[in-house]
């Protein structure tokens, strides 16, 4: 036996790169009804004595990465691998408590797999380009992901290297669902990227009616103007959108000479 080599520790962080090569175990050590509440995605659920049979069923040249409930019995079962000749075991520092801790105070455990699945590390994590896991949410048309990390304190400010929220992927899926979300939870409908287009630009020039009118009805300037001196109405690229805007355009002027 190996009594010079120790477990590694890591963090979130690095758990969630390291889950993505291949042949990496992932083993969740907690009882069997905290694992069955929620644990991280793709992790396999192991007692003290499974663990020990794992010792004959995995290759010692896979990675092994263990976590309990605070990180310190993943410590004493994972020396017991590196102790049996695994080239590479880990712990997960403060263990799955640290890690609900880190992503935003949340149980689900669909959230954190959909979170780890796509290379998040938290649900105010970003990927290249800034984009949140809201954003990617919102443009997938995952309402349920959506609705999820709302209540696990997402960001709705958040926006990314091209200066979009979250809304403007709303936009880009056209789901209505996730516009009601994201404009109930208060975000800005108003929001102008960095070329000065707002998110009812987007949709007028893409000819999305639908989109267009939940813009509008919630209330999205249509005086606004790109940094091009367009407003939504110079942009509108079928006719569902001209009228819409046109409809808005004309009630905001009677609303102004009224003194209202």
């Amino acid at each position: 036996m190996n009594m010079e080599r120790t477990v590694e520790r890591i963090c979130a962080d690095e758990l969630v790169d390291l889950i993505k090569r291949p042949g990496v175990v992932l083993v969740d050590t907690r009882d069997r009804d905290s694992y069955e509440k929620g644990h991280i995605s793709p992790a396999m659920h192991a007692t003290a004595s499974e663990l020990e049979k794992l010792l004959f069923q995995i290759p010692k040249s896979a990675p092994i990465v263990i976590y309990c409930y605070h990180g310190n019995a993943s410590l004493v079962h994972g020396q017991m691998f590196v102790d049996f000749g695994f080239e590479e075991v880990y712990s997960l520092n403060g263990g799955y408590e640290g890690w609900i801790h880190l992503n935003g105070g949340t149980r689900n455990g669909r959230l954190f797999a959909w979170l780890a699945d796509h290379g998040f590390s938290g649900v105010n994590s970003t990927l290249d380009g800034d984009n949140t896991p809201l954003m990617l949410s919102s443009r997938t048309g995952n309402s349920a992901i959506v609705a999820e990390l709302l209540v696990a304190g997402a960001r709705i400010d958040a926006r990314n290297s091209d200066g979009n929220q979250a809304l403007w992927f709303a936009c880009f899926s056209g789901s209505l669902e996730i516009m009601d979300l994201l404009i109930a939870s208060g975000i800005d409908i108003d929001n102008m990227n960095d070329n000065g287009a707002t998110c009812l630009m987007y949709a007028s020039s893409s000819g999305k009616d639908a989109v267009v009118a939940k813009l509008l009805e919630a209330g999205a300037d249509i005086g606004l103007k790109s940094f091009d001196d367009y407003t939504a109405l110079d942009m509108a690229s079928s006719l569902g959108c001209l009228q819409l805007l046109r409809q808005a355009e004309k009630q905001t002027l009677q609303y102004s000479e009224s003194g209202i």
